[in-house]
């Protein structure tokens, strides 16, 4: 009786999740300058040639995330959401999906992406991709072009919002990713208001009106 192909699946994600645990324990313990995909293959008891299938250069080994939980939960949400409503939506049930195991996992790839120079331009064109796709999934929800200058401007607003977030969360891991990107994205739905402070002057335009 041979292997059905979920079964096969799920072998070689356990594959890759070994792999990819025993990296992220070992640029932590080491760096990730100092740290050999030999080394990696070591502690995951595979050959190096299998880290390279799985992974086809050292900082894949990072920038793999949890885009596609993501946009499956996007491509899932109600229609009569809004785009900023359904990727709140979207972020909130990826989140809800993750094991803590997982998530820590994924706060640890954010850190090394954010801090290690040599991940950066990688990080970088890894970032770009995600806007991409964001934008593509955005504009199919609302029936435009990805080009159409109003999905342009909320991939934008929502990913300025997300990638304040994820900076705030790499630097402080004690921060409580779930609500702090929800309670974001419930303030851009909102139209990103905010209140004065009592006691302080009213701003005013250079024509001397109030703004």
């Amino acid at each position: 009786m041979s292997d059905g192909p979920g079964l096969r699946e799920r072998k070689k994600a356990k594959t890759r999740a070994l792999i990819q645990k025993a990296a992220l324990r070992l640029f932590r313990e080491r760096g990730y300058a100092e740290t050999t995909v030999e080394q990696i293959a070591e502690a995951a008891e595979v050959a190096p040639s299998t880290v390279f299938r799985y992974f086809p250069t050292k900082e894949d080994l990072v920038l793999v995330d949890q885009y596609p939980p993501f946009i499956e939960a996007l491509r899932a949400a109600p229609p009569e959401l809004n785009p900023v409503q359904a990727v709140r939506a979207a972020i909130g049930q990826a989140f809800a999906a993750q094991t803590p195991e997982e998530r820590n996992d994924g706060l640890e790839r954010e850190r090394l992406m954010f801090t290690v120079p040599e991940l950066w331009t990688a990080s970088i064109d890894n970032i770009r991709g995600v806007l991409a796709g964001l934008r593509a999934e955005l504009a199919a929800r609302e029936g435009r072009g990805p080009d159409d200058p109003e999905i342009r401007n909320v991939t934008g607003a929502v990913s300025g919002v997300m990638l304040a977030v994820w900076f705030e969360w790499a630097a402080d891991p004690g921060l409580d990713a779930p609500a702090a990107f929800d309670q974001a994205l419930a303030h851009l739905e909102a139209g990103l208001p905010v209140a004065r402070q009592p006691g302080l002057p009213i701003a005013r335009q250079p024509d001397g009106e109030p703004g």
